[in-house]
């Protein structure tokens, strides 16, 4: 019944419930709000807030935020609406417009303030409502022109709740944005041309299908040149082929093919993440990423404790990142641990479900964190890293956890 509980709980606090209650209030009193400074207050600071990010910390969440590089204009300052930052590093930008109003950047006050703070990869543009995301896909430090992705708080479906998870602060990580960002751009077009393909083939693409007939089999080769006429002959092959090629893959089974692509996905993906972490030192020298004393504090107390699990015994290790500071198993996507030590707020996030992780620390506070890939994450807060002592359960549950997930030999 415990256990039960704690998974009803969990339930509630999801990402997805609060993003659901949010849109409720919002369609209730988006009516009444009336002007910019009514919709950063009644719609766009809950919406931050929703995201995990501390609104009532200035040092996280920065309205009316002027930089050193600002200009005049008409006398004063230019400045954005919000800059929000973690652990000091500012990581977004937010332009309000008053509900009502399109969602549209138009005066480049925002792309000069996102081109000139490195840290900065994401700039949003909202009217409380929609929400528009920005990055630097074409051009590095220089804004894109147009959003990689566009959140609408009043109809969203379950792929935009997933792609929202990666704006929330335990999640946020520039590298997965940047990827899952090329990815919803190109995805996109390329779904949308493969579409207008199978609807409606081309002439360059029925040449191409044609001329790859032979490989097929040597009595499928289409003698001769391929010339309009036979283009011609067979438009209406291509148009009957692609719809039988779609209902046979709507109806034949495909879960041996789904198994093998998520194998081949798996490797490449830990391919990535290796390649990725090999650039780690670069990334670490350019942005001067200072390991402070309490985090290799925290990291000596975690390395100590999980030398007292009786299952495993392997050595971890730390990456420190402008964001936080993970504890891993040797290979950066193999954290169990992941750390937000700042002077105002203390957490750390495990991969551990909320009911594992109450059970086994019910007196510290503990919520369910919403993750870009789909597993179910737990933060805790604590006062200092001295409280890691009497997390040590904690510890060595999302140790082990972590271990096992790459069979790693046990003790």
């Amino acid at each position: 019944m415990y256990l039960y509980f704690n998974y009803i709980l969990g339930f509630k606090m999801g990402f997805t419930e609060d993003i659901a209650k949010l849109s409720e209030r919002v369609r209730n009193r988006a009516e009444q709000v009336v002007g910019e400074e009514a919709t950063k207050m009644a719609l766009i600071v809950p919406f931050l807030s929703t995201l995990g990010y501390d609104v009532y910390d200035p040092s996280e969440v920065k309205p009316e935020y002027i930089a050193d590089f600002a200009i005049k204009k008409a006398g004063q300052f230019e400045k954005v609406d919000y800059a929000i930052a973690i652990n000091g590093s500012i990581v977004m930008l937010v332009e309000a417009k008053a509900r009502g109003q399109k969602a549209e950047a138009h005066d480049g006050q925002l792309s000069r303030y996102f081109n000139g703070l490195i840290t900065t990869k994401v700039a949003i543009v909202t009217n409380g409502v929609e929400y528009r995301f920005f990055t630097d896909l074409r051009d590095k430090n220089v804004m894109d022109k147009e959003p990689f992705f566009t959140f609408n708080i009043l109809e969203y479906d379950t792929k935009d709740i997933e792609n929202l998870k990666l704006f929330h602060r335990d999640n946020f990580d520039v590298a997965s944005i940047n990827q899952y960002a090329e990815e919803m751009v190109y995805v996109k077009g390329m779904t949308q041309l493969v579409g207008h393909l199978l609807r409606s083939p081309s002439e360059e693409f029925i040449r191409f299908l044609v001329a790859e007939l032979g490989k097929v089999a040597p009595n499928y080769q289409i003698q001769g040149k391929i010339t309009n006429k036979v283009i011609e002959k067979f438009k209406p092959i291509v148009k009957k082929s692609i719809q039988g090629s779609l209902v046979e893959l709507m109806t034949r089974s495909l879960s041996q093919e789904i198994i093998q692509l998520s194998e081949v996905a798996n490797t490449e993906e830990v391919e990535e993440l290796d390649a990725l972490e090999a650039n780690d030192t670069k990334v670490t020298e350019e942005s001067k990423i200072i390991t402070t004393e309490e985090e290799l504090k925290a990291f000596d107390k975690i390395r100590s404790i999980v030398t007292t699990s009786k299952n495993y015994h392997h050595d971890v290790y730390y990456k420190d990142t402008e964001s936080y500071f993970s504890i891993n198993l040797g290979k950066a996507n193999w954290w169990f641990l992941r750390f937000y030590l700042s002077s105002s707020k203390k957490t750390f996030i495990a991969r551990l479900s909320l009911e594992e992780a109450k059970y086994l620390a019910p007196e510290f506070t503990i919520q369910e964190v919403p993750s870009s890939a789909s597993e179910v994450i737990s933060k805790i807060t604590i006062s200092s890293v001295d409280d890691l002592d009497k997390l040590s359960q904690i510890i060595i549950k999302a140790y082990e956890a972590e271990a096992s997930k790459h069979s790693l030999q046990k003790v």
